[in-house]
């Protein structure tokens, strides 16, 4: 199989209203796939759609031969696009919680990444800055040994100063044959790392290309292209 994530026809409604409509693309092992839009044009659907967070849509998806659903979440490395370790907990109990959830976990890569960002083990979550709570969570998502990472916004809670760091730490702790679904409306950081870019408006694919050949084609940056494609959505 050489794709880890395959999407066929996908849609999702909520009442009159259509999320994502008609929506499909695959992601090939080991490719940095971005799902770049704005806000609301359906991104964070899709990625609920994936991890079988979301009830009453339409067509296929399939992660490494599953749908979605335990089984293809084993294979999953999520990060939501809002905290989901209880803040109470201190970065150490997040520690020990990845480790009995996931088989893939990597304590030791764990806590070596978290002192590189200079957290402490002992802090309580509830105490750390919303850039830095984002860090932890980051941190223990990328520990995993997982074949597809799936990121959703890891760049909006912290500021330009530390999104260098976030991609470089993205980069450096992936395993080369896994594959990652970045999330984001912040395209100039993330583009260098972009194998392929998809742009999402107003739930449906308008843009679906290798990255290289995109900026060949359009004599532009990625940035530019999306600000150019956006400038007129809200």
């Amino acid at each position: 199989m050489d794709n880890i994530l395959e999407i066929n026809n996908l849609t999702k409604s909520y009442g009159k209203f259509t999320a994502v409509n008609n929506i499909s693309f695959t992601i090939p092992k080991g490719k940095i796939v971005g799902l770049l839009g704005p806000n609301g044009s359906g991104k964070t659907t899709i990625i609920k759609a994936i991890m079988g967070l979301l009830s009453n849509t339409s067509g296929s998806i399939i992660v490494n031969g599953y749908p979605p659903g335990a089984e293809a979440n084993r294979y999953i490395s999520y990060l939501p696009d809002l905290m989901h370790i209880p803040t109470w907990f201190r970065v150490s109990q997040g520690i020990s919680l990845f480790a009995d959830f996931y088989t893939d976990f990597d304590a030791p890569r764990a806590v070596e990444m978290l002192k590189s960002m200079n957290i402490s083990l002992d802090s309580p979550i509830k105490t750390l800055s919303k850039g830095m709570r984002e860090k932890v969570q980051l941190a223990l998502i990328m520990s995993r040994r997982a074949k597809l990472f799936i990121l959703d916004e890891p760049l909006g809670a912290v500021d330009p100063a530390s999104r260098e760091f976030i991609i470089s730490t993205i980069l450096q702790h992936y395993p080369r044959e896994s594959s990652i679904l970045l999330s984001t409306h912040i395209i100039a950081d993330i583009e260098p790392v972009l194998d392929v870019a998809i742009f999402l408006q107003r739930g449906e694919i308008f843009i679906n290309k290798d990255a290289e050949v995109l900026r060949e084609e359009t004599n532009s940056s990625l940035d530019n292209l999306f600000r150019e494609v956006f400038k007129h959505v809200s």
